[in-house]
């Protein structure tokens, strides 16, 4: 450790001594104590207690006025206790404590998540970026990822800042050529994005108006990028997108004391893989033994809904709401797909426990909430209606507390499993569709946030979750005495 930290202070300098560079150097750093109680729903034993830290560094090489390199990376990141020198895990077949993280150079001494080049054409509204950056859009509902490819920014058009970005999402099979034999497809899956940004009534109203179109085409071999080579397990019985068109926007209006935001997406696309499964007699089974992915006609849709409002009643006292929709799927054996996002890495919050789950992948952060991937709740507004009370309190400088209320639906109703047994003697799960319930819960969450010193801050916070029959359907399968789920996390953050 101590040799790259000499290389890269060594490297810094003599680029700063030979080339006059400057360099900007920003981070934070983050450790947090986590103990969550009954996230499986039932009464099994689910008692985990573990701390875990990332330090991250920005930096910004400012070559001239026109142009800087930017890089963003992680270091002595991951679990304490863990050693990052000896992983645990078997990259060949094996699995340990770390394998949530399969691929990724998490808990290793060094993980880069971004470096590109930004360029200012001299005399002519235009930015350019090339490298890996973060791509996403809006309240980051559908899209909140790094990805490899190219943006730029065409500032006052029409009044707007209009930014046009091209990634370069997966060269499947990392193959020299795009080839396909029916059994390995390397063909490529890439995205383009839109983003028009403006502001009206004197600055009162700031919009954001954008979209996406991504396509896959790596289906010949039976597995599309999304979900199957995220080296994570998403929500069960999700579609796989071969390709997808998004529309939506984003504003907040802020009027005197009162501060009002929203979002509206609306998602289409195709599912072009068959996922039905057959035994070995022939029959139809209706999901994979991990339940995956969605069985529909190819056809997916989607569309979330997100407002805010916050009030400053007091100088102490905010009170504010939220409300959240997004769409699901009715029948999860046949008709139409459900799609709510592309991909997200888990940054957009309403509640602690439900939805909240920052994921293991280039981000580098350990799961969190239902919808980790060794719970597999859903994210985002993925088919929930969520609405919420909430209230911050300032009770004297340098503390604060934030507390709220959470009542949570499934926007089309989940299903209980049953278990089938096939003509060959073999048993699998499929959905009862006699048994289900739209009722996912109540939630209860708290934030105390202290400033300790300057740029240093202690937070303690938490959540406890009373689930309904709807959310043991989805995790679970079944309803049968269901046990609330709570956690309580302390964190220490410096942000320099």
């Amino acid at each position: 450790m101590k040799y790259l930290i000499s290389i890269l202070t060594f490297v810094l300098l003599l680029s700063s001594a030979s080339f006059a560079v400057d360099f900007k150097v920003g981070g934070v750093y983050t450790a947090w104590a986590q103990s969550q109680h009954q996230f499986t729903l039932t009464k099994d034993k689910y008692d985990d207690d573990y701390v875990v830290q990332m330090l991250r560094f920005k930096v910004q090489a400012i070559v001239n006025e026109n142009l800087k390199i930017v890089t963003r990376f992680d270091m002595a990141q991951g679990w304490w206790g863990v050693d990052n020198m000896r992983r645990g895990v078997d990259r060949w077949g094996k699995t340990g404590g770390s394998s949530l993280f399969d691929f990724k150079d998490t808990n290793f001494l060094f993980h880069v998540d971004q470096a590109y080049a930004e360029f200012t054409m001299p005399n002519l509204p235009l930015t350019g970026r090339v490298g890996r950056m973060w791509y996403g859009l809006g309240n980051k509902i559908m899209l909140d990822n790094n990805y490899d490819g190219i943006q730029v920014d065409l500032n006052k058009v029409a009044g707007h800042k209009v930014t046009v970005g091209w990634a370069k999402v997966n060269e499947n099979g990392h193959g020299l050529a795009d080839a396909t034999d029916g059994t390995v497809d390397t063909r490529d899956a890439d995205l383009l994005t839109l983003n028009a940004k403006g502001s009206a009534m004197d600055g009162k109203l700031n919009y954001d108006l954008f979209g996406l179109y991504y396509t896959d085409r790596s289906v010949d071999d039976m597995n599309a990028f999304v979900p199957d080579n995220l080296q994570f397990f998403k929500t069960r019985f999700s579609a796989q997108v071969t390709n997808l068109m998004a529309f939506g926007a984003a504003a907040t209006y802020k009027m005197g004391k009162l501060t009002v935001s929203g979002e509206f997406d609306y998602l289409m696309g195709k599912d072009d893989i068959n996922n039905v499964v057959k035994d070995s007699t022939g029959n139809t089974r209706v999901f994979d033994a991990k339940q995956m992915v969605d069985i529909n006609d190819g056809d997916l849709s989607g569309y979330n809904l997100y407002l805010k409002a916050n009030f400053a009643a007091t100088d102490k006292v905010d009170v504010g709401g939220v409300f959240g929709m997004g769409s699901g799927d009715d029948d999860l054996t046949g008709g139409k797909g459900n799609v709510n996002k592309l991909r997200t890495s888990g940054f957009f919050y309403v509640t602690e426990i439900w939805e909240d789950s920052i994921m293991p992948d280039e981000e580098g952060i350990t799961p969190q909430g239902l919808g980790a991937p060794n719970v597999r709740g859903y994210r985002e507004l993925e088919n929930t209606t969520i609405a919420q009370l909430n209230t911050n309190l300032k009770l004297f400088k340098g503390l604060s507390t934030f507390l709220s209320y959470s009542y949570i639906m499934a926007s089309n109703d989940i299903m209980a499993w049953k278990t089938v047994t096939a003509s060959d003697g073999s048993s699998y799960t499929e959905m009862d569709k006699n048994t289900k319930s739209s009722d996912l819960g109540q939630e209860i969450d708290f934030r105390v946030v202290y400033n300790l010193v300057k740029n240093a801050k202690l937070i303690f916070r938490g959540g406890y979750f009373m689930p309904g029959d709807a959310a043991g359907y989805l995790i679970t399968g079944k309803a049968n005495d269901l046990q609330p789920a709570y956690e309580l996390k302390g964190m220490f953050l410096v942000k320099f």
